[in-house]
């Protein structure tokens, strides 16, 4: 499920990211997606392509890597992000929901540190 006010921009200093056709309020599911689970073994292989930042880590453990599917793998970062994402184990989605009020037209974003004020560099902010 993707709400059909979501699109997806092109940003010229980022690349491609999700955006708003709507005013959506807090706390709003605006996506559901069903990811395809991969094991350690294979996010070796996986980290050395292009991939490597599209994956996101799963399981309890983290033992394991899952590729989204729908668009959320193109929410950018932000570590002030609007919106934040729950992985569901059992059934194998992510949901990406709002956590404040969003405008129309502005960017969506989420925190790839998992939490939404997490301030913790993530790897392309290291280098």
């Amino acid at each position: 499920m993707i709400k059909s006010f979501l699109y997806i921009k092109n940003i010229p200093s980022k690349g491609r990211g999700v955006f708003t056709r709507e005013k959506i309020k807090a706390n709003v599911i605006i996506e559901e997606s069903p990811v395809i689970i991969m094991s350690a073994r294979d996010r070796v292989l996986l980290d050395k392509t292009l991939l490597y930042d599209y994956i996101f880590e799963w399981g309890i453990k983290k033992d394991k890597c899952c590729m989204a599917l729908g668009y959320i793998s193109v929410y950018n970062h932000s570590q002030k992000s609007n919106c934040e994402y729950f992985m569901d184990f059992d059934d194998a989605t992510i949901q990406i929901k709002t956590i404040r009020p969003v405008n129309e037209e502005e960017e969506l974003t989420i925190n790839y540190n998992g939490s939404w004020n997490d301030t913790k560099k993530v790897w392309f902010e290291i280098s």
